[in-house]
């Protein structure tokens, strides 16, 4: 199995699930202002929501993906209030004919004072349980 990981923040949580889950399956975990370039089985998108909504710059990202090189796309992230991104990013995908992986993460992130210090390390270890289900 091949594995990309391109992740989107503004706070930097997502960018800590990220680098976990990038570690565990032997990759770099880059922004998603880097391409995917290379045929991968699974793109990882690590995404949260801003103003109810997934970022216009995680749609375009989307958008920009070709299908031949993509396989399926991973949903994680994480969010103070809101769950998963999950049913939004899905919606930008199927608009370019790239498929869902039904599994997904995610957990709670700090902002604004409101769930202080998530993702915590019980966070981060469940993102890399997470990853494991998806190595050879």
């Amino acid at each position: 199995m091949t594995y990309a990981v391109r992740y989107y923040t503004k706070t930097g949580n997502t960018k800590k699930l990220a680098e976990a889950i990038a570690k565990e399956l032997g990759v770099e975990a880059l922004s998603i202002s880097e391409p995917v370039s290379e045929a991968v089985d699974f793109l990882f998108l690590g995404n949260s929501y801003y103003a109810f909504n997934i970022d216009p710059e995680v749609r375009a990202f989307v958008a920009s993906l070709d299908k031949a090189k993509v396989g399926k796309i991973v949903n994680f992230g994480s969010a103070a209030m809101l769950n998963s991104t999950y049913k939004k990013v899905k919606a930008e995908a199927d608009k370019v004919g790239i498929p869902m992986d039904e599994k997904k993460f995610h957990c709670k992130g700090e902002f604004k004072g409101l769930r202080k210090g998530r993702p915590n390390e019980e966070d981060i270890r469940a993102a890399v349980q997470f990853a494991k289900q998806y190595k050879n």
